[in-house]
């Protein structure tokens, strides 16, 4: 059976739980979970990017909520659920020197106290160093414009999780 399969027949409370593990909105999840049976990966896809331009602040903060910062050294038992996805989409850290790091720590402290959120950035694919750099680009955004480049970036994310979940 198919992991598309396997999401379809599941309960709707595991279905959810299956489907928070790719985006923490639980108004998104819960519209994902009424939206099935889903007929192919496509349809999933479709359903999920339709179902997030329905969402708003709250649910793009609530979605935020599930993630570690950028370049968190552990990922706490909070993100259990993801960590290994998380760990993957993060792997551009691994081996950033020092300064990067660093710099990544004192951007996140900067970045929340500015904008009350923690930055979020689909890291897959990018180094440490371009991921610094995209924060301390985003430092100079007004609060609302970041929270709007913030949810685009949690959709990017939730399309290669959603990916994974169909792969797995």
């Amino acid at each position: 059976m198919s992991a598309l399969e396997r999401l379809n027949r599941m309960f709707p409370n595991e279905a959810k739980a299956e489907l928070m593990r790719c985006c923490g909105s639980s108004r998104w999840a819960d519209g994902m979970t009424r939206a099935r049976p889903f007929r192919d990966a496509a349809h999933l896809l479709a359903e999920s990017e339709w179902l997030w331009k329905q969402t708003g602040p709250e649910d793009w903060r609530e979605a935020m909520t599930h993630h570690p910062r950028i370049g968190e050294s552990a990922l706490r038992a909070k993100f259990a659920a993801t960590a290994s996805w998380s760990s993957q989409e993060q792997g551009g850290v691994r081996g950033a020197s020092e300064d990067v790091i660093r710099g990544l720590a004192e951007g996140n402290q900067a970045y929340e106290a500015r904008f009350g959120f923690i930055f979020l950035v689909c890291a897959t694919g990018k180094g440490a160093e371009e991921m610094l750099a995209l924060l301390r680009e985003r430092m100079d955004n007004a609060p609302d414009e970041e929270l709007r480049v913030a949810a685009g970036e949690q959709a990017k994310i939730t399309r290669i999780r959603l990916e994974k979940l169909l792969a797995s």
